[in-house]
């Protein structure tokens, strides 16, 4: 079984592949498969913001166009001073997939956060919202 230790070495190697040309704000992410693999993801920044992905969007979406559809662990490292948290897309997209999901939240301090999804994004939205709406 693969260690919350080396998902967290794996994050931070993947933040060394971030395309930060603007920002200088590199992330990498670790997303661990209940069947013990590892899919990586790195932020890709282009010159209009609003089309840079985030590397936890990468690994879970490499993750769920190989098939995989159960998570464990996604650990995520910043080189900031402070944790830094999936963005409002990311935890939407999180959500959807990966509802039991556990966050290792990683700073250039090596300091460390664990949180759940489910706490990170309350009140989400999801199915419920869309049922028994009229379809034309």
């Amino acid at each position: 079984m693969r260690t919350k230790t080396e998902l967290i070495k794996i994050a931070k190697l993947a933040g060394k592949q971030a395309i930060a040309p603007y920002s200088g704000f590199k992330v990498g992410a670790a997303l661990l498969s209940k069947k013990g693999k590892i899919f990586t993801g790195c932020n890709i920044e282009v010159s209009s913001y609003s089309l840079t992905i985030c590397a936890e969007r990468v690994a879970l979406f490499k993750a769920l166009s190989e098939g995989v559809r159960e998570f464990d662990c996604l650990a995520i490292y910043a080189n900031t001073e402070n944790f830094c948290p999936p963005c409002g897309a990311c935890r939407q997209v999180i959500w959807d997939f990966a509802r039991d999901l556990t966050i290792v939240l990683i700073n250039k301090k090596k300091e460390q956060r664990e949180v759940k999804i489910a706490d990170l994004y309350p009140d989400a939205f999801d199915e419920q919202y869309l049922s028994g709406l009229e379809h034309p």
